[in-house]
């Protein structure tokens, strides 16, 4: 087993795999490292009999090659990770049951790198970290404090965030439902118009990502995120006074500069709460919002569209106004549901806060324990210029900012005009807004599917090639469609293409896992972001008047895209495969000297740190 391995198996951490390397790299000869090594296999024993069994055998482990020790080590660390396993994605979310590998009275607490004092030292919370007078490297949990404790996080801020992008993608998206009135043509539009309105939309959206993001991490999440949702959702209600195309394209451009940040916002406010290992899934259920957002809309415009012709005004005015006053509802609450940090939940109208000192102790010391790099800044202290460039120029996560361009461009125009393709199917108003939702329902299931996979097996790139896979040949099906196809048929194709499994929520996680740093993790999410935007900005363009109504031009370029994009994700997977092996290798001729040296002295930072590894 190659070194690499044993650092990939802490994913990516500076922790009990850094105890590991610090022993087992050591020459065979050196006494220190035999000691080392005794220590540390001492450590990766789960029972008081493993380690008697350990100490007993010190003649035959002399006698063995450097390799064998290597092999054993590596061994007994996957044996005793196997029985301690932290509970992560679907198995703390929804419950948890007695048994033998993990009963209620058994220890949950990890190992890390704070179990060894050579190395804790490097590793220790900053003086401002906000949580620091709860951090305790010597204190201990079970798991029948540390699973209910995870449950009660999900109620306080899982389902928040799932309300609040709800509220996000009502005032974003309703756009669709209005097409279905009769929208275009009562403000004397046409589809270019339209597809300028989404395309000043996603600029403005974009555009605003990394300043919100900026904004939120100076004055706290906690502050930010409501204020964005009530001044957006203001917005979204004077759409019922929309006169024209420069009315329309001047709401476009401010609801996208007010939505702008939000995503990345949230994320960086979810990261405070929870583990890498449980924060995929966590945004998986985030953007499940996003597509039950895509069920219940077109139920509220099922009823509200009726109101056409009430005092006058078109249905979809109606629309715009009763869903903007509903957000601007979920905005004000969010103001008093949201909390600055874990620690920090006590307000006048809290007194008692979300959790107890004991409770504050397992959350802080579970987090840094996972990832120690989450205490190197205070949770309202600014992006200076500085780091803000430092973290633009980590081209280590550029690859993924890359996938972001492309991935989801298969699925974007159809999705898009999901609501106006069936109208020209031949189906009316009301039937075009019920027939969207089947396939956000089955693209619900299967993002979180794939994004549960994604970490139980480790695995990311390739869950990107499955969904390339899933959308290459319905989009090759959507293109040779004949022209006098059924309407029945053609809705099929297009079902089963938005039924897609997404890996956009596994890719959030890919990228703030492979930031190391909070100034990167906070940057980062906003150029991933960002690139998501291009994305949607190019798609809004794709399928254009002249092509209509079957779109084959754009189709074809879509399959193009969707073949690019399995190139891409394997390459992707190379690139870091290829990182990891070249970090092993300059690890690998240092002395155990130069690594302590190297730990005690480094500038490096993130994921430029020798002793980091990068998930893929």
């Amino acid at each position: 087993m190659h070194i690499s391995d044993t650092l990939w198996i802490h994913r990516q951490r500076a922790s009990f795999s850094t105890l590991l390397l610090l022993s087992i790299m050591a020459p065979s000869g050196d006494s220190d490292a035999k000691d080392k090594i005794q220590s540390s296999t001492a450590l990766a024993s789960s029972s008081e009999t493993a380690s008697k069994s350990s100490r007993s055998s010190t003649n035959e482990k002399e006698k063995e090659s450097p390799e064998a020790i290597r092999q054993r080590i590596l061994d007994q660390e996957a044996e005793f990770r196997a029985s301690q396993k932290p509970t992560t994605n679907l198995a703390s979310f929804w419950s948890w049951k007695k048994s033998e590998s993990r009963r209620p009275e058994d220890i949950a607490t990890q190992p890390s790198v704070f179990d060894n004092p050579e190395l804790a030292p490097y590793f220790q919370p900053t003086e401002r970290y906000e949580n620091r007078h709860r951090f305790d490297p010597s204190f201990k949990w079970t798991w029948a404090e540390e699973i209910p404790l995870i449950r009660k996080i999900d109620w306080k801020v899982t389902a928040w965030s799932c309300v609040a992008f709800f509220a996000l993608d009502l005032d974003r998206s309703n756009i669709s439902q209005a097409n279905t009135d009769n929208f275009l043509d009562d403000l004397g539009l046409d589809t270019n118009d339209y597809n300028l309105g989404q395309t000043v939309f996603r600029i403005s959206f974009l555009l605003a990502e990394l300043p919100s993001q900026l904004i939120s991490k100076k004055i706290g999440p906690d502050r930010w995120i409501p204020a964005q949702m009530v001044l957006w959702s203001i917005v979204s209600a004077a759409q019922f006074w929309l006169k024209g195309r420069s009315s329309f394209l001047a709401t476009r451009a401010l609801i996208g500069l007010l939505q702008g940040g939000f995503i990345p916002d949230v994320i960086l406010y979810m990261s405070y709460f929870f583990k890498g290992t449980e924060l995929p899934f966590r945004l998986a259920l985030f953007w499940m919002a996003n597509r039950l957002t895509d069920v219940i809309s077109p139920l509220l415009a099922y009823g509200l569209l009726r109101l056409r012709g009430y005092h006058g005004y078109e249905g979809w005015r109606w629309l715009f106004l009763l869903e903007g006053i509903l957000t601007l509802v979920i905005g004000i609450w969010s103001y008093f549901q949201m909390v600055p940090s874990p620690t920090q939940t006590k307000a006048p109208w809290r007194k008692k806060g979300w959790f107890t000192e004991h409770e504050e102790k397992i959350m802080v010391n579970r987090i840094l324990r996972d990832d120690p790099s989450k205490s190197d800044m205070h949770n309202r202290q600014a992006i200076t210029f500085k780091l803000l460039w430092e973290s633009l120029c980590d081209f280590d996560l550029w690859p993924i900012y890359l996938i972001g361009l492309t991935f989801s461009m298969p699925a974007g125009p159809p999705d898009q005009y999901l609501t106006l393709t069936l109208r020209q199917l031949g189906f009316d108003t009301f039937d075009s807004n019920l027939l969207s939702i089947p396939c956000q329902i089955t693209c619900t299931i299967s993002m979180l599917l794939i994004t549960y996979l994604s970490e139980k097996l480790n695995q990311r790139a390739f869950m990107g090639v499955v969904m390339q896979m899933w959308l290459l040949p319905c989009v090759v099906a959507l293109y040779l469609l004949p022209a006098d196809a059924s309407r029945w048929a053609a809705y099929a194709v297009v079902t089963v293409l938005l039924s897609y499994p997404s890996t956009h929520a596994m890719q959030v996680g890919w990228c703030s896992r492979n930031s190391n740093t909070v100034r990167t993790r906070t940057v980062s999410a906003a150029l991933y972001n960002m690139a998501v935007q291009t994305n949607s900005i190019i798609s809004s363009n794709i399928y254009r008047r002249d092509d209509r109504p079957e779109y084959r031009r754009g189709n074809r370029a879509l399959i193009g895209i969707a073949s690019m994009n399995i190139v891409n994700y394997l390459l992707v997977k190379a690139y870091y495969v290829w990182r990891n092996k070249k970090r092993d290798e300059t690890w690998d001729r240092m002395s155990q000297e130069e690594r302590r040296n190297y730990l005690a002295t480094t500038t490096d930072k993130g994921s430029k740190r020798l002793d980091f590894r990068f998930a893929h």
